[in-house]
């Protein structure tokens, strides 16, 4: 209501800029299908397409993915990878006319979102030869003036949005505006001094995002390498502080990636390519190596030789900082070299839009991660709204390193209220990368007397490429990987199935797979399953 009255709009008056200072550079590529959808008349995204002729900016019918997508810009990207200005400046401008005859004087949400508005100044300012090629005088101004008055409208509701990338995207915005608007300097100390601030709030001491979600990581590093280049085309050194940042930005996201360099599967997010990876990191600049641990972000790397483990060491984020958490404390996930072994099923928040709602939500619970589950319920409970209730409040840690193995051992309380069993795990992975041993325990948390045995099961999902044959006795299993590689899965203490799963891929897609089921029943005083993953060759 207030976005409707006078006042607010008096205070986006200002000056009419005549033209930019310079144009970055955009470092990133994007998605060639989308850039190639575009030039056959045609908005996509995961799977959701508009014709770009019908498109009804007043009356928006799409997902909110797809609504981000189309609203902050980002497709400008996709188009400028597979085609020239001359092709491409036409279908551009003529999604531009439909905003700004939507949106450039009328403030309504989700259009005017602070978050969206600063990635908006990032794409318009670098994919400006886009936007801003055509002849037609009254067409120019009118992005520019509405570019200005997103950032005076960014000046008073920046650190209004949700920390994490939200916020730092609405901050990036408001610097890259101050650079590039002539007359921009007072909005630019204004605006580093904001996205100091966003930083210290968003990002761990270690480097991790506080959504504790890999995409959520990616696409801050991201922000921060675009207002970088934004620096570099006004010949300005950045703030030393985002420099830090990204660094160590970088060494946490390396430090959940597999042998294959693409994302692990944590907090709804699905695996990324490594070659999208490596080039996310080449942009940057940055040389590290991958962060083993990051106690804040939660997440714990052990590696020998070409073997990679990955630990989620951590409660779900807190839901008032994400929707979508997922509830996955103490699950890892397994790689070979460039074969996955175990993995989670992921990818909650990144699905085709294919996929049911219910089955996205699905991919949030504690069975869709390589864990142990207590009486099919999850470690963190997952209300009927999407938001996390009580569950997992503390996760104990302690790791070694010896010459010969490293080891963590680690214990959560999700079901503390619910069982009064505590769930601890151990894992040790040897020197030479040939042999994973862990443990799963469920320990008496009280001193309540339980009548009756407490089911579980200890579930690890394995990579739809992964060929799997059981062995005759039902305690083991062998696993063969597409390179020829052979690892032998053994379990004691409990009975082992195995039963159908599902991955989500980098496309969002749902890929049939299948899954080691370790099940059995705790008694009153606890119980330990052991199991081990060796490579037999």
């Amino acid at each position: 209501m207030a976005w409707r009255t006078p006042f607010h709009a008096m205070r986006l008056r200002g000056r009419h800029p005549l033209k930019l200072i310079a144009v970055a550079d955009d470092p990133f590529l994007g998605d060639p299908a989308s850039g190639n959808a575009i030039l056959d008349g045609r908005l996509s995204f995961r799977g959701e397409e508009r014709e770009i002729a019908e498109l009804d900016f007043a009356r928006p019918d799409w997902s909110r993915g797809f609504g981000d997508y189309v609203q902050s810009f980002a497709w400008l990207r996709d188009l400028s990878t597979v085609t020239t200005r001359a092709r491409g400046a036409p279908i551009a401008e003529a999604i531009m006319r439909l905003w700004l005859d939507a949106h450039a004087d009328k403030i309504t949400d989700p259009a005017w979102r602070a978050d969206l508005w600063g990635r908006r100044i990032l794409f318009w300012t670098a994919h400006a030869p886009l936007i801003l090629s055509s002849t037609d005088l009254v067409y120019r101004s009118s992005v520019l003036h509405a570019l200005a008055r997103g950032a005076r409208y960014l000046d008073r509701s920046a650190d209004r949005v949700q920390v994490g990338p939200p916020r730092i995207a609405a901050w990036c915005g408001m610097l890259v505006a101050g650079l590039m608007i002539p007359g921009g300097d007072p909005r630019r100390s204004f605006g580093e001094s904001g996205l100091q601030r966003a930083l210290s709030q968003s990002v761990f001491d270690d480097g991790g995002i506080v959504t504790r979600s890999p995409a959520g990581q990616v696409d801050a590093i991201r922000l921060l390498t675009m207002l970088c280049e934004t620096y570099a085309a006004r010949r300005i050194e950045p703030p030393e502080f985002v420099a830090v940042a990204l660094q160590r930005m970088v060494g946490a996201l390396l430090g959940i990636t597999h042998g294959d360099k693409g994302l692990s599967s944590w907090q709804g997010c699905g695996p990324m390519p490594g070659e999208a990876i490596a080039q996310v990191v080449e942009a940057t600049g940055v040389r590290t190596r991958p962060l083993k641990q990051a106690r804040d972000w939660g997440y714990q790397r052990l590696s020998a030789q070409k073997t990679v483990l990955i630990i989620d060491a951590a409660p779900p984020p807190v839901a008032r900082l994400v929707e979508g958490g997922c509830a996955s404390t103490l699950a890892f996930e397994l790689s070979d070299g460039d074969h996955r072994i175990v993995v989670n099923c992921g990818g909650a928040r990144a699905t085709n839009i294919s996929v049911p709602i219910a089955l996205g939500e699905g991919l949030r619970t504690t069975a869709a991660h390589s864990t142990l589950v207590v009486g099919d319920s999850n470690s963190t409970a997952i209300h009927a709204d999407g938001t996390l209730g009580r569950g997992v409040g503390e996760v104990e840690l302690a790791r070694q390193e010896t010459e010969n193995s490293s080891r963590i051992e680690a214990s959560h309380d999700g079901y503390v209220r619910r069982f009064g069993l505590t769930h601890r795990r151990q894992i040790t992975l040897a020197s030479d990368g040939r042999d994973i041993r862990g443990e799963d325990s469920l320990l008496p948390a009280d001193k309540r007397k339980r009548k009756k045995p407490t089911p579980f099961a200890i579930r690890f999902h394995l990579s739809p490429y992964v060929e799997i044959s059981p062995t005759a006795d039902g305690q083991a299993a062998i696993l063969r990987l597409p390179g020829g590689a052979m690892w032998q899965f053994r379990c004691r203490g409990a009975t082992l199935a195995i039963e159908d799963s599902i991955w989500i891929d980098s496309r969002g897609r749902p890929v049939p797979t299948e899954q080691l089921v370790v099940s059995g029943e705790a008694i009153a005083g606890g119980t330990s399953i052991s199991w081990v993953f060796h490579r037999a060759r």
